[in-house]
């Protein structure tokens, strides 16, 4: 292992999952909301796996649905960290749909969530860096600044009703 960090790999984890008629909505398909736990377990996984302590959601991006996942598929959850600041990490994850029947795959959802590391008082605490292993985990590494500054400026411009 580096010591100036940890490869992607390390992080790397895959969910698998039949979709069952409890699953679903009255359309046939996956409700979005249980799609977005699934979404939100795998990625605290792969989190914790990095940086080998306990995690909080920051944010979540925006969830971008391509296609539904349907009754009867498998979904198939995959989700690595990104990027690393400080105490933060991005995480990539994204869904695809598979038809068992004819072994059709389809990417249905791509999202990035951001989670701070904690410590046993529940403040931030240091997280290694991350090192991109393949060409788009080098893509996404390069890409994160831009997306953590839009993510910095949204939390900047939020309006809460009570304030």
């Amino acid at each position: 292992m580096n010591a100036n960090g940890k490869p992607t790999s390390v992080s790397r984890s895959i969910k698998t999952m039949l979709v069952f008629p409890g699953d679903t909505n009255y359309h046939g398909t996956m409700f979005g909301g249980n799609l977005m736990k699934y979404i939100d377990e795998i990625c605290v996984i792969a989190a914790m796996r990095h940086c080998g302590r306990r995690v909080v959601t920051a944010s979540t991006d925006s969830l971008d649905f391509k296609s539904p996942v349907r009754m009867g598929e498998a979904v198939e959850l995959e989700a690595f960290v990104s990027w690393t600041g400080r105490t933060s990490m991005e995480i990539y994850c994204i869904v695809r749909a598979e038809n068992l029947e004819t072994g059709d795959r389809r990417t249905t959802v791509t999202c990035f969530n951001t989670f701070v590391a904690v410590d046993e008082n529940g403040k931030p605490a240091p997280v290694p860096a991350v090192l991109p292993e393949t060409d788009i985990e080098r893509k996404l590494h390069a890409s994160a600044p831009e997306r953590a500054e839009m993510r910095k400026k949204r939390r900047e411009e939020t309006y809460y009703i009570d304030d």
